[in-house]
């Protein structure tokens, strides 16, 4: 088994996404706002009281999305393949990473094709 994490920047391409590793038998996963190291450094170094009043001002917005899901060894390129498809292109400037490692041991999943 593989853990795949999907670090996606252009988040206006999250359903398609999903849609499409659905399709591909992506059956479940977890998605977790994100922001990027050294856009938080930069607004972290803002003073104090810009800092304050942009959350005042702003509603929060998260720079990216990451996931993860659990497949199995034989779906890696798949899902890979369906990724960089349904994002045009991971080698496109600013568009996110895949990456997968093994999993040793899981417990807790339970895949139901009733609920897919």
């Amino acid at each position: 088994m593989q853990v795949v994490f999907v670090v996606l920047h252009k988040t206006e391409l999250l359903q398609n996404l999903l849609t499409s590793l659905k399709k591909a038998g992506v059956s479940g996963g977890t998605i977790i706002d994100s922001q990027g190291m050294i856009s938080y450094i930069q607004e972290s170094d803002e003073s104090y009281i810009l800092g304050s009043l942009r959350l005042f001002l702003e509603q929060a917005r998260p720079d990216s999305k990451t996931m993860f899901f659990i497949i199995n060894d034989d779906q890696t390129d798949l899902v890979f393949d369906t990724i960089d498809k349904a994002l045009g292109g991971l080698k496109k400037h600013n568009t996110g990473i895949a990456f997968a490692m093994p999993i040793t041991k899981v417990e807790g999943v339970v895949k139901d094709d009733s609920l897919f």
